[in-house]
Parts: structure tokens; sequence; C-alpha cells
């Protein structure tokens, strides 16, 4: 059975991690606001096709 292991090196800075989550965080909304501006735009020229034959 395995056995838990207590890191016993010097503690990380929280500040640190938590600086380089913010930086991932930014690439992640850039890349949902990107997402969501195409399906919009995608729904609008669907519409405009649908509403433009009748």
């Amino acid at each position: 059975m395995a056995k838990a292991q207590l890191k016993n090196g010097p503690k990380s800075n929280p500040k640190v991690q938590h600086k380089e989550e913010s930086e991932s965080l930014k690439g992640t909304m850039a890349s949902v606001m990107f997402l969501g501006f195409f399906i919009i735009v995608t729904w609008l020229g669907v519409y405009f096709l649908f509403v433009d034959r009748f």
C-alpha cells in the first residue's frame, strides 16, 4: 500500500502561486471571449440568412 509523504522542503509562497494562476486565467478569459464572439457572429449570420429568405 502506498504511504503518504510529507514535503520537508521550504513552503511555497502563496503570492507567487496566485500570480501564476492569474496569468493563466487571462489567457482563458481571452479564449472564452473570442469563442463567445465567434458563436454570436455565427448565430447572427444564420438568423439574417433565415430572415432574408422569407
